[in-house]
Formats: structure tokens, C-alpha cells, sequence
């Protein structure tokens, strides 16, 4: 079905892979694979990890636009900058290029999922960004002096190139992958342009006549390029060649100055931390294409990079949506509704062993044999395989429970290795350097499934505990139950007819009608619990996410499905268990007035007749085998 597809995101994938010429071309082919990128990554997982490998849509995009901001430089590089055209193409793509790597550093990374490599660290991208607006702000400066503007807008613009070296210098020095050439190119870079700046800024001190004020530039310009030189063995001959171009004319402006501020002006010569600091121009700023801030407005029928791919293919996240829901209306539906339904039941039987019933009334009315109740109770017993069939179940959920429990301690060292390298990342980094946030917040949605799970394990255990009690304390009588008849008549003494009175007749049969009521309300109870989880068609979600993900995808065709959108459904389809919820508030008051009825028909048919030893004796082993 998705041939096709496959085939189309893989020959473009081939085609950004291969742009590796500084040509416009690239541009395209770049954008374009970053863009069905983009949009299928709303309809795949993130990220499939597996160890040492990058299954990752997020980590595949930050290396296509790393690359498309490479390529951006590239082609500035390019270009003749000798002209103003070509000066103004390089600062645009400058631009360009800073504005993907800003892109990549605040949208993609975070959403990255997995720490990411070294060249794509903050620290990194942070410096290679304000390499590329050194670049671009420089383009500026070059085509300002060759256009001949002012010397003081020409000093601003030369103020803000140095800042912008030294910024990538700065955050160079906290890069593990910045080499060391580069950042000493950077620091000469900065000290280059401060240079030049401050002479700038002593020539329009002369045309304004501030004579002393110029010597003082001119001997800070010259400090500026001395500390320059000290960087000639990591920088080009260029560079190199321009900053000794420099100085050879501030030197001799400087001497020129001196001797007319001596000689003729007499003016005072302030110190360098008197002078006003030179104001900037910034004209360089990260420029993010829209092709790449909103990409999927370039994918559709008349769209510039044609039809998006896997169109046709449900989105991760309505999975995800399925998923909640149906977590959901479980966690309504169990704690909810057979929670409830099951208290009911449980409250009703411990009413009834409280007062020994049915066991006290089958004594008496049937002082011979078996009762027919407990007849059916065996047989029912027996054909579900008693006794061995509840340790077959024991052994499973022990065997299930040691899978879960290693799945989960294998969970829980994965999140405790992630907390040490994390701690080790920020102990050689340190703080300034390591600024994602700690394992607990970054992750806190894992770390509270895991609280959650470890609840759920602790509850089980517990139940678990409960349970062996239980078949510990009642074993003997299932097995009596899970036996012949012989063995249940041997367990159940016989005892004599006793005359009832027509008092306690009466109270008998009364006493008998509320314990069919008992039986009629324990039937109802126990039909509910296995219908409840199992909704109709009209309970079924599914099939409505489905319609709400059509619609959206035809309302908003470029806009990414997430699971919060189905929300208003997730509740609507909810409301449809009120009813259920409903029927247990009215079970609840059915129980409690038949609580009642019962609690006062055997205090009746307790006070109407008072029995003797054996029918007491008969009287107990009916109520253990009832209660088993």
C-alpha cells in the first residue's frame, strides 16, 4: 500500500545525502526531505531505540537542516564578495545559515529524545551561530567601507562584528568539538575588528575635531591589533595580511596625531577607560527560511515539494489516543463499576458468614443428608476443577508476576544508568555548560509511570498474600467440596429432628424468602462485572477517533494530530458508563435495605427457637462449606 511512498522518501533522502557541492540546488533537495520529514513525524514514533543505533525521525531532521545550514555557508563562502551583489548574496545566506542552526537549536534538539551528539550540543550551536552572524555582520561592514558611508557608522558596524567573534569564541571554549585553531581564529577575528572599529571611530573623531579624543582610539585600535598578531600562527595569511595593512596605517595616523595634538591642538588625551564606549549597529540577525520554520505548508496538491507521503497512513498519535482511552474507560470500568459491584458482593457475604447464614437455617430445616444449596455449591465447584484449578492459576500469576516484576527492575536500572550519565555529563561539563534539565524532570512522566507501577506491583503482592491466606485457611473444605458426596456427607454431621414451633415456622420460612432475595441479588451482581467491560458498538471509541482524525486531516491537512484533540471525545464517550455507575448507586441502595431485611429476619428466627449441641455442630460445617 505504501510502496510507493517508500520508495519516494528514500530517493529523496539519496538526493539530500548526495548535496554536498556549494550549489543552490541543494537548497531545495534539502528542504524537501526535512519537510516530509517533518510531517511524518506525526505519523511514526519519534524514535525506536536500539542499542547504539539512531532510529530517530528527530535526529535524521537535525542532521538534514545541520547540513542545509552547512550548505548555506558554503555557498557564501562562494560567492565573489569583492562586489556589492556578491556581499549582499553572502550575508543573506550567512543569515540563512544562522537561522537554520537556531532553528535546530531551540525546535528540533529538545525534541530530540536522546542526548545529542557533540557537534550539536547548545554550546556548540550556540558558537557556530554567532560565527555565521560574524560572518553576515561583516559582509555589512566590507559594503559599508566600500560604499564609502561615515566613519562612524562604519566603526558601529565593526563594533558588532568583534562582539559577534567573541561570543562564538566564548562559547567555543565550552565546546568539546570546537577545535582549538578556530577558536583562537575567533579570538583574532575579535581583536581585529576591535581594532578596526576604534580607528573608524578615531577618523570621525578628526573630522569633529576631537583631537585628543582621536590619539586615544588610534593607541587603542593599535593595543587592539598587537593582541591580534599574537593569534598569526592559527590564522591565515589573509587575515594575517590585513591586520599588518592595519596597523601599518594606525601606526602612522597615530603618529600624525600625536604630533599635531602636541604641536598645534593641545589637546588633553583622555585614558581608555574614560572614552564612551562605541555604539553598535547590528545588522546581521538569524533569518530562518519558511521553508523550514513551517515546512508543512510547502507539502500539498499545489505546494512547491508536491503531495506529503504515508497521507493515508494513521497517525502515531491516534494509536496513542486509542491507547488513553482505553486505559481510561479500564481504569473507570474496574474501579468504577466492578470494584463496586464486587464490594457489593463481598459486603453481602461477610453479612451472611456473620450471622451463619444459610448454615444455621439448613441445620434445622434439613437435620439429615445434604442441603440442595450445597449440592449445587459442590457441583459447581467440581466442574470448574476445584481446588486444582485455583493453584493452576496460582502458578501462572506467580510466573506472570516474576516477568512483570524483571521487566519493570529492568526499566528501573535503565532510568538509574540515564541519572549516573547524566550526573557524570554535568560533573565534566558543568552547570553553564550542561543545561538540560535533571533526569527527574526531564523524564517526570516516565518517573511517575514508574511510581505507579511500583504501586501496582506492591498492591499485587499484597493481594497475592491475601489470597494464599485464604486458600491456606480454606483448603480442607474445597477439597471436601471438590470430592465425592460420600466425603461431603462424612464432613457434615447429621443431627436430630427438633419440632419447631409455629413461631419459629414462620420465622424459618421468612428467613428463607430474604435468603432468595440474597440469591436473586448475588446473580445480578455477578452477570454485571462480565458485562460491563465489554461495550457495544455504541461504547466503542475506535471507529469515532478514526472519524475525528478524517475530519481534522480534512479541516487542518498540514496541521500534526495529537492526542490532546480527542479529548472532548475521550469524555463524551465516558459519559455513556453513567448509566452504569447509576445502576450501582441503586444496587447500593437495594443492598442496604436488603441488609437490613436479613439482619432482622434472623434476629426473629434466632429468637423463635434456640436449637441443641448437634444441630449447632451440623449447623457450622454447612456455614465452612458455604463459605468456602
Amino acid at each position: 500500500m505504501f510502496k510507493e511512498d517508500l520508495e519516494k522518501i528514500d530517493r529523496l533522502r539519496t538526493e539530500a545525502v548526495n548535496s554536498l557541492e556549494p550549489h543552490v540546488s541543494g537548497i531545495k533537495k534539502l528542504m524537501a526531505y526535512a519537510a516530509q520529514l517533518v510531517w511524518i513525524g506525526g505519523k511514526f514514533p519519534i524514535d525506536v531505540s536500539k542499542p547504539k543505533s539512531q532510529n530517530n525521525l528527530r535526529f535524521e531532521l537535525a542532521n538534514v537542516l545541520y547540513n542545509l545550514a552547512s550548505l548555506y555557508s558554503q555557498l557564501a563562502v562562494s560567492l565573489n564578495r569583492s562586489t556589492s551583489d556578491g556581499l549582499k548574496s553572502a550575508c543573506n545566506y550567512f543569515c540563512q545559515a544562522a537561522g537554520v542552526i537556531s532553528h535546530l537549536k531551540s525546535e528540533v534538539i529538545p525534541d530530540l529524545r536522546t542526548t545529542p551528539p557533540e557537534d550539536m550540543d547548545t554550546m556548540t550551536l550556540e558558537s557556530i551561530q554567532q560565527l555565521l552572524l560574524a560572518q553576515a555582520q561583516e559582509c555589512f561592514w566590507c559594503k559599508a567601507v566600500k560604499d564609502g558611508l561615515k566613519d562612524g557608522l562604519i566603526a558601529k558596524l565593526a563594533a558588532k562584528v568583534s562582539d559577534f567573534y567573541d561570543q562564538a569564541a566564548e562559547f567555543g571554549t565550552k565546546s568539546d568539538i570546537i577545535s582549538t585553531e578556530w577558536i583562537h581564529h575567533m579570538s583574532a577575528k575579535q581583536h581585529h575588528f576591535a581594532a578596526a572599529a576604534q580607528y573608524r571611530a578615531s577618523r570621525d573623531c578628526l573630522e569633529k575635531q576631537r583631537y585628543g579624543e582621536e590619539v586615544a582610539r588610534l593607541k587603542d585600535s593599535l593595543a587592539c591589533v598587537n593582541e591580534a598578531l599574537k593569534e598569526s600562527r592559527w590564522i591565515n595569511k589573509i587575515v594575517l595580511g590585513e591586520l599588518n595593512g592595519l596597523k601599518a596605517r594606525v601606526t602612522e595616523d597615530l603618529k600624525r596625531a600625536e604630533k599635531d595634538n602636541d604641536v598645534i591642538y593641545l589637546m588633553p588625551v583622555p585614558p581608555k577607560s574614560e572614552l564612551k564606549t562605541l555604539d553598535r549597529a547590528g545588522m546581521a540577525t538569524p533569518r530562518v527560511p519558511g521553508e523550514v520554520s513551517d515546512p508543512t505548508s510547502t507539502l500539498g496538491d499545489k505546494a512547491v515539494f508536491g503531495q506529503p507521503l504515508f497521507s493515508k497512513l494513521v497517525p502515531y498519535a491516534v494509536h496513542l489516543a486509542v491507547s488513553i482511552y482505553e486505559e481510561r474507560k479500564e481504569r473507570l470500568v474496574n474501579k468504577k463499576i466492578i470494584d463496586e459491584l464486587e464490594g457489593l458482593t463481598t459486603k453481602l457475604r461477610e453479612l451472611l458468614q456473620s450471622l451463619n447464614l444459610p448454615g444455621s437455617l439448613e441445620a434445622l430445616e434439613k437435620p439429615l443428608g445434604l442441603p440442595p444449596g450445597l449440592n449445587n455449591h459442590a457441583e459447581e465447584i467440581r466442574q470448574q476443577d476445584g481446588i486444582h484449578r485455583l493453584r493452576r492459576t496460582m502458578h501462572e500469576i506467580a510466573k506472570l508476576k516474576t516477568n512483570d516484576v524483571a521487566a519493570y527492575q529492568e526499566g528501573v536500572e535503565l532510568l538509574r544508568k540515564e541519572v549516573a550519565e547524566d550526573e557524570r555529563a554535568r560533573a565534566k561539563h558543568g552547570t553553564d555548560r550542561w543545561t538540560r534539565a535533571n533526569s527527574r524532570q526531564a523524564a517526570e512522566g516516565l518517573y511517575t509511570r514508574m511510581n505507579e507501577i511500583d504501586g501496582y506491583l506492591k498492591s499485587s503482592a499484597s493481594s497475592d498474600d491475601l489470597v494464599k491466606t485464604k486458600l491456606q485457611e480454606w483448603e480442607h473444605e474445597l477439597q471436601v467440596l471438590s470430592g465425592s458426596e460420600r466425603d461431603l456427607e462424612n464432613y457434615v454431621p447429621s443431627s436430630r429432628r427438633v419440632a419447631l414451633t409455629p413461631a419459629a415456622e414462620r420465622a424459618a420460612v421468612h428467613l428463607r424468602s430474604v435468603l432468595a432475595e440474597v440469591n436473586q441479588l448475588e446473580g445480578r451482581l455477578s452477570i454485571r462485572p462480565t458485562v460491563a467491560p465489554l461495550p457495544t458498538d455504541a461504547y466503542a471509541a475506535d471507529s469515532a477517533i478514526l472519524a475525528e482524525t478524517a475530519r481534522l486531516e480534512r479541516a487542518y491537512p498540514m496541521q500534526k494530530i495529537e492526542p490532546a484533540q480527542f479529548e472532548n471525545l475521550f469524555d463524551e464517550h465516558l459519559e455513556r458508563y453513567e448509566e452504569d455507575r447509576v445502576m450501582i448507586a441503586e444496587e447500593q441502595e437495594r443492598q442496604r435495605e436488603l441488609s437490613r431485611k436479613i439482619s432482622e429476619a434472623n434476629a426473629a428466627f434466632t429468637t423463635a427457637h434456640r436449637g441443641d449441641p448437634s444441630t449447632k455442630e451440623r449447623e457450622k460445617a454447612l456455614q465452612k462449606l458455604e463459605n468456602a
